[in-house]
């Protein structure tokens, strides 16, 4: 039995997130059943992680297992003539047994799109939040981002009433840059709780917006109360960009 993991990338719009459920069409099974077809029997797909409806991936990696003896040069290639063509596999390596995509990375990146400009572009439509209420300094932004930089206790931006074991987690960076009218927010941690890097975004719009000043992310943090931070940004800014995995096979380091 081989374990093989696929590298990918996909637009999320017409998806609900990454995981199988029972009443909406996800990445997943959708991935699952044209690699099905290939491989010639059931094949379960272990994510990197759970995105949610309406969130992209750049970079994502899934393994699974199976008995066929499709080389990993030919299957992205069959696998993406039975996939839609917003998701795409760009590649596969044979790993070892006991690999999972999920606990075996290491740390991951996203990067939140904003559009900030009076009118809006057709083209960023579910590619980046439209925000049109004010220029957005990304000083103030960056600011408030480097108070998320560390180990903390996140709770105070996550959903609440998700159930996990700890509510810590370590933020390697933060950073904010503008190209022209998008802002784009690059976030990297060793793990991230439900819903946590827009409610980060939000909070640093939030800042720029004068809601309260950069420096009062800190205390925001400690209080550890979700309405104290800002809003949850829209899902459609929101990609997954790397991904760092020790395995052998994928030890470039980051995938992207």
């Amino acid at each position: 039995m081989r374990n093989i993991a696929l590298k990918l990338m996909y637009v999320g719009t017409a998806y609900h997130g990454w995981q199988i459920q029972n009443n909406a069409i996800t990445i997943e099974e959708v991935l699952e059943k044209a690699l099905e077809k290939v491989v010639g029997h059931p094949v379960k797909c272990t994510g990197a992680g759970r995105t949610d409806a309406g969130v992209h991936a750049r970079a994502y990696l899934a393994n699974f297992r199976t008995t066929s003896t499709i080389p990993c040069d030919r299957l992205p290639l069959a696998v993406n003539t039975r996939l839609p063509r917003d998701i795409t596999v760009t590649g596969a390596v044979e790993v070892s047994e006991g690999f999972n995509a999920i606990s075996g990375c290491v740390k991951k990146e996203y990067t939140y799109r904003i559009y900030n400009a009076r009118l809006p572009n057709a083209f960023e439509v579910d590619r980046a939040w439209f925000y049109p209420y004010k220029e957005l300094d990304e000083r103030v932004m960056q600011a408030a981002a480097d108070c998320f930089v560390g180990t903390h206790d996140f709770a105070a931006v996550r959903s609440v009433g998700t159930d996990v074991k700890s509510t810590v987690r370590t933020v390697y960076w933060f950073d904010i840059q503008r190209q022209g009218r998008i802002l784009s927010c690059r976030v990297c941690a060793n793990g991230f709780l439900y819903n946590m890097v827009r409610a980060m975004v939000g909070t640093v719009v939030y800042a720029a917006e004068g809601k309260f000043p950069p420096e009062a992310v800190a205390d925001i943090l400690e209080g550890k109360c979700r309405t104290d931070a800002g809003p949850t940004a829209p899902p459609g800014g929101l990609y997954m960009t790397r991904l760092w995995y020790d395995e052998p096979g994928l030890n470039e380091g980051a995938l992207e």
